[in-house]
């Protein structure tokens, strides 16, 4: 991996025994060449904090898309997160194994792709295919780590399920905490297109009146910090997640007067966008296409909003890493579970197979990496954060594991590494209104270097392939061409999903 030669490698013996934390056998520390990298355990002092292996803070976010000032949006305000890619490397092209809750985060927290698991919708329970898997914070616990989680981190439904445990998987963590904030007591106030009440399906906000503290997502920040500081002094795996800016968007109104509704840029697109596109790619809901540009510009501040709320609890929780002298032997992830249209193609929300919903923010912040401070465009998929995470920590990994350590990239973010990204989607096919019917149809895509292909129902529905050299925005569908080269395009692709369709399986 490029480590310093003249450090031996330092591993630590984790337990092999599973059982109740306080019979596992502790660890047997070793020097890690790893560690003199991260620069994790000081000069020499002594202390057993110095020979302590790293703790890891993982904060997913729910529904975030890169509408973030560290990703070059002009109008987000999100200082804490962009203080922390100043701090980390910036992954600028990570990708999402399937644009749904569910389906992706069952695949980044077991690190397998949705296929494997036998999640690939917002239904299932992967325990039932693989009851003895150990997930990415199972595996940490089993080793001797404290693991927590607050918030949803595993599927909870948004916002019912806030509050309670939602579909978590017990047996990854030591301790739960599931807040419960105003903005349950305050969803009656939301406004919801067409009125409607299933407010976690359907464009809806507010601008709640109250202070920070008494949201969800403020609650979930204090009481990860509260952990952070009982469990200080042993290694920690203490996972965040947030529920916003999942629907509804709900900040404090402070918040929604960041965002002028007269400063709003909406998405200017060709007329003529999706004559192109398949029918299965298209997957509108209820009444978002009979919104006014000023409720497109609501909806726009709403999620802005709730993006700028959500970005000052990530600043609490790096100020609380400062405080308690943790920096230097914490890694830090920051990541979505998928993306978020905001109007491309005429969409809005999620599950599409376009670079909009497919892909994520993800900030990885390790100290003393050598590509801390800069970007990487290397192809990164969500799979690889669990191979990541063991190797930043000295563990083994898994067997299972079918994700790439991005070691490397945090290593030298400019370095050449092919890679390609999958993300699949099982969506329902549409009559000839575009009506949806009760019939299933499987979307199957992947981005490589320079171009995304996506093919439904293995082709027969349609095909997609866009070149993000020429066309970032995917509005010219090259597969319907009769190009010679871009035929030849299409076939290479074609061979290059098959491929990975059979690594899936």
């Amino acid at each position: 991996m490029g480590f310093p030669k003249t450090v031996a490698r330092r591993q630590w013996a984790p337990s092999r025994a599973v059982g109740p934390r306080g019979t596992r056998l502790r660890h047997a520390l070793a020097f890690v060449t790893l560690g003199a990298w991260l620069g994790l355990w000081g000069g020499g002092c002594g202390s057993s904090a110095d020979h302590a292996p790293p703790n890891v803070l993982f904060i997913v976010a729910d529904d975030l898309n890169t509408a973030l000032g560290t990703y070059g949006h002009p109008q987000v305000q999100s200082p804490h997160i962009d203080r922390l890619a100043e701090r980390g490397v910036r992954f600028d092209r990570a990708y999402a194994q399937a644009p749904i809750c569910k389906a992706s985060r069952t695949s980044f927290l077991t690190g397998l792709y949705p296929d494997q698991t036998g999640v690939v919708s917002n239904t299932g329970d992967f325990r039932q295919r693989l009851p003895d898997l150990q997930t990415l914070p199972q595996w940490f616990r089993n080793q001797g780590y404290f693991t927590a989680r607050v918030g949803k981190i595993f599927h909870a439904n948004v916002p019912r399920d806030i509050g309670t445990p939602g579909e978590d998987d017990p047996q990854s963590w030591d301790r739960a905490v599931d807040p419960r904030g105003r903005d349950r007591d305050d969803e009656a106030r939301v406004f919801a297109l067409g009125n409607q009440r299933n407010l976690g399906a359907t464009l809806s906000w507010l601008a709640a009146e109250g202070s920070d503290h008494e949201q969800t997502d403020a609650l979930v920040a204090s009481a990860a910090i509260e952990l952070m500081r009982e469990h200080r002094s042993e290694p920690f795996f203490i996972a965040v997640g947030f529920y916003r800016p999942h629907t509804p968007f709900i900040a404090p109104r402070r918040y929604f007067e960041r965002y002028p509704l007269e400063e709003i840029e909406l998405v200017d697109e060709p007329a003529d966008d999706l004559e192109d596109i398949p029918a299965p790619a298209w997957a509108d809901r209820p009444h978002q296409q009979q919104m006014n540009e000023r409720t497109r510009k609501q909806a726009l501040r709403a999620y802005f909003a709730a993006i700028s709320f959500v970005d000052a609890q990530v600043g609490r929780l790096l100020d609380a890493i400062d405080e308690l002298d943790l920096s230097r032997r914490t890694v830090i992830v920051f990541v979505s579970d998928h993306g978020y249209h905001l109007g491309e193609h005429r969409l809005w929300q999620k599950a599409t197979l376009f670079e909009p919903a497919a892909r994520v923010p993800l900030i990885i912040a390790a100290p003393g990496a050598p590509g801390n401070g800069h970007s990487t465009r290397g192809i990164t998929e969500l799979v690889d954060l669990y191979p990541t995470l063991t190797e930043l920590s000295g563990l083994p990994a898994p067997e299972h594991l079918v994700g790439r350590s991005l070691v490397g990239l945090l290593e030298n973010p400019g370095a050449d590494e092919p890679r390609l990204a999958s993300t699949q989607f099982l969506t329902r096919r549409r009559d000839a209104e575009g009506r949806l019917t009760g019939e299933r149809v499987r979307g199957d895509s992947i981005r490589t270097d320079r171009y995304r292909y996506t093919e439904w129902g293995r082709g027969t529905e349609g095909v997609e392939l866009y070149d993000h050299l020429r066309d970032p925005h995917e509005y010219d569908n090259l597969a319907p061409s009769r190009d010679p080269e871009h035929r030849a395009l299409e076939e290479r692709m074609r061979a290059l999903l098959a491929k990975r369709r059979a690594l899936q399986r």
